[in-house]
């Protein structure tokens, strides 16, 4: 992937010199599914919603999602100029903007540019305190999109998902929830929630998730035709990135065992397709997982 040279994105806050600890989210009880390992651990936000007021609320046994809360911070610092991961960052960050703005103003609408905050450990958010464990997050409370840069250690080390354009994946997703939320997607799902089985939860998510994929390869088709900056193999990256991280392959890493009712994010399989149908087509209206008879 050709990033370097290109614009980097001014909405990056640095939160990695503020540390963390305390409280946070918790795993491995609730509703959700039992984690066997860390490397699983890790990936938690993707097991069981990468929304975390899903997470404050289901996980613990509530019916909706916490509410916002205020934080009163210093004003927010920027990465050094010579950290390379976090240009990385920044770039790709850029190139959202560019194609959602432009995506939006092709529909008559404007699109609001998130926020990116790069932390470690642990991080106050408006939705409650956001820690490493849960992988890369998106809160719809403050627009932003929270990421420990470890995490992508993670994924080539323990998830067998190395590359650039890898990662470069992991942020359109979330981006994509930064679009479902503009879009009025994620208040209509949550607000359904409360009046829904477990079941019936878990498979608005997983419609949740799959469309955030299919966003994702909308940003990759789009970003592709205006920069031409992907690679040989890079497609090939996010596509086993996708793989990696399907429901069913982090429960048979986990527990050894399947449980599609338990799935909030989709299958392997499923993952790959919502992707690629975004990729191939660079069309929004391809990407309504919610009424689409299979997945």
């Amino acid at each position: 992937m050709k990033w370097e040279g290109n614009r980097e994105s001014d909405n990056v806050e640095d939160a990695r010199g503020g540390g963390g600890g305390g409280g946070g989210f918790g795993f491995g009880g609730g509703r959700g599914i039992g984690l066997g390992t860390l490397a699983i651990a890790l990936v938690a936000g993707w097991i069981f919603g990468v929304n975390p007021l899903t997470i404050l609320g289901l996980l613990s046994g509530g019916g909706g999602g916490a509410p916002a809360v205020s934080q009163q911070q210093a004003p927010a610092a920027k990465p050094p100029a010579d950290d390379k991961m976090a240009r990385f960052v920044a770039t790709v960050l850029a190139d959202t903007e560019d194609v959602w703005q432009q995506q939006f103003a092709q529909s008559g609408m404007t699109y609001r540019d998130p926020k990116l905050v790069l932390f470690r450990g642990a991080v106050p958010t408006a939705c409650g305190q956001g820690q490493s464990a849960m992988g890369p997050f998106y809160c719809p409370g403050d627009q932003k999109v929270y990421i420990d840069l470890g995490f992508y250690e993670t994924m080539r080390t323990r998830l067998g998902a190395p590359g650039d354009f890898a990662q470069a994946y992991v942020i359109a997703h979330e981006v994509g929830h930064h679009v479902q939320n503009l879009l009025g997607i994620t208040a209509k799902v949550d607000a359904m929630r409360g009046r829904t089985s477990q079941a019936q939860q878990n498979a608005m998510s997983v419609r949740l998730e799959l469309q955030a994929d299919c966003f994702a390869g909308v940003w990759a088709n789009r970003s592709q035709q205006s920069k031409g900056w992907l690679e040989q193999g890079d497609i090939e990256e996010a596509l086993n990135a996708a793989t990696q991280i399907g429901d069913d392959a982090l429960q048979r890493k986990s527990q050894g065992t399947v449980v599609p009712e338990s799935f909030t994010h989709g299958s392997s399989a499923q993952r790959v397709a919502w992707f690629k149908r975004g990729l191939q087509t660079g069309s929004l209206q391809q990407c309504n997982t919610f009424e689409a008879r299979s997945l």
